[in-house]
C-alpha cells in the first residue's frame, strides 16, 4: 500500500497520566519521558502494529493523530490545499533524518505527515 500509517500520537494535557492509563490497560512499554517534548514516551511495540508516542499538549490542544508515511511532505501539503485541507505545521525536521508536517482535512480532522525513520 503506497502511502502507509507508520506512527500515531496520543495527546493530552496529563501526559502522565495517559502514560499510566495505556500501560495500565493494554501492558504498553513506553521509554522513558522526554521533558523538551511535553514529555514524550514512545512505545515499544516489540515490532508489532504502528509505532506511536504519547505526551503532553505543549499548550495546544488535546487530540489523536495519525501519521501517514509520504516521500515529500511538501508535495503533500500542496496536493491538501488543493484538495480543501489546511497546513497546521509546517515541513519540520523533529530528529536527524525525521521530518513531519500536520494539516487539518475538510473535516478539521489533524493528520501528520512524515518522511524517514
Amino acid at each position: 500500500m503506497a502511502n502507509h500509517v507508520s506512527w500515531f500520537e496520543i495527546i493530552g494535557e496529563d501526559s502522565a497520566g495517559l502514560q499510566k492509563f495505556y500501560t495500565d490497560v493494554f501492558s504498553w512499554k513506553l521509554s522513558p519521558p522526554v521533558a523538551e517534548m511535553g514529555n514524550y514516551s514512545i512505545l515499544d511495540n516489540e515490532g508489532h502494529g504502528i509505532q506511536g508516542g504519547i505526551g503532553g499538549t505543549m499548550g495546544g490542544p488535546s487530540r489523536v493523530t495519525i501519521y501517514i508515511e509520504v516521500p515529500d511532505p511538501q508535495t503533500y501539503l500542496d496536493k491538501v490545499a488543493a484538495a480543501g485541507g489546511k497546513t497546521i505545521m509546517g515541513v519540520t525536521e523533529v530528529t536527524e533524518g525525521v521530518t513531519i508536517a500536520m494539516f487539518t482535512d475538510p473535516g478539521g480532522h489533524v493528520i501528520g505527515l512524515l518522511k524517514g525513520g
